[in-house]
């Protein structure tokens, strides 16, 4: 199943369009679709959206590959080492090796500027990126497959991915033990599936409670739905830096948080006995 796919589509002299550039360019595409027919529908302009789209989106790419280089570099061919001696690599982004984590440090820094530059409502703008956001996750995921990153461990399921031995990391590459017959897990496909279901859950509950709903709600939902996951899938992560002895890394303590954090406060938003709080309506929202 899956087998290997020329990442590059077409190239007409210096020019190249790549697989992985074009799935993560229509993935934000579609994504700031979504968040602009939200925001939409709660009096705000959806242009504000596509502005900010590219104030929001460079400080987020630059820091999911930040965050991926000197914290999440796998081991192996290309560990932190490999950066180091030829920095250069580290802007060639479409070689893959981006940090949704970096991302999502990077970008709401910047969108918290913007908002605020602009006297724009932060939170109805982080539920419209959030609604938007799984979805945009769900398609970018599949540049993982084009560029032979993201999988887990071997595996004798009958979707198990090939993985040319090139893009293999220790142990995995000792062809003698794990050859080439070898599948392994795709993670980047169980979370593509994972982020689908979220965008397709959080959007009925807009639809299903529009009236309950308060803005920085959807926010919330996404901060709970997408590391509850992600905690998950890191126990099948091979390229991760794992603290001595467990089985847990960064990430896992990172998702745990959130979603710690993020349903403690939308428990509290909602509690019987709560003091409301002034939402906006949700209705219609992606509709």
């Amino acid at each position: 199943m899956y087998p290997p796919v020329d990442p590059i589509i077409v190239q007409l002299g210096p020019i190249t369009l790549r697989w992985y550039g074009l799935l993560m360019m229509s993935a934000m595409l579609i994504g700031a679709w979504v968040a602009a027919r939200y925001v939409e529908t709660q009096g705000e302009d959806g242009d504000n959206i596509w502005d900010m789209l590219m104030w929001v989106l460079i400080p987020a790419l630059i820091g999911a590959r930040l965050y991926y280089v000197f914290i999440q570099s796998p081991r192996g061919p290309n560990g932190l080492d490999r950066y180091l001696q030829n920095p250069i690599e580290i802007i060639q982004i479409w070689q893959g090796g981006i940090h949704i984590f970096g991302g999502f440090i990077f970008g709401g820094i910047a969108l918290y500027l913007y908002t605020k530059l602009k006297q724009l409502p932060l939170l109805i703008y982080l539920d419209g990126i959030s609604l938007g956001l799984p979805l945009a996750q769900a398609i970018g995921r599949q540049a993982n497959f084009i560029n032979q990153e993201l999988y887990g461990p071997p595996t004798t399921l009958p979707w198990g991915l090939r993985i040319d031995l090139q893009h293999r990391i220790p142990p995995y590459n000792d062809i003698f033990v794990y050859p080439e017959s070898t599948r392994f897990h795709p993670l980047f496909l169980y979370e593509s599936i994972w982020n689908f279901i979220g965008f397709l859950l959080i959007l009925w509950i807009v639809r299903r409670f529009a009236e309950r709903l308060k803005a920085g709600d959807i926010f919330l939902m996404y901060l709970i739905w997408y590391p509850a996951g992600r905690f998950m899938l890191e126990f099948l992560r091979t390229d991760s830096w794992f603290f001595p002895g467990t089985p847990f890394n960064v990430v896992h303590i990172l998702s745990a948080l959130s979603v710690v954090i993020a349903a403690t406060l939308l428990y509290l938003r909602h509690r019987p006995n709560g003091q409301p709080v002034r939402g906006s309506s949700a209705s219609g929202a992606g509709s």
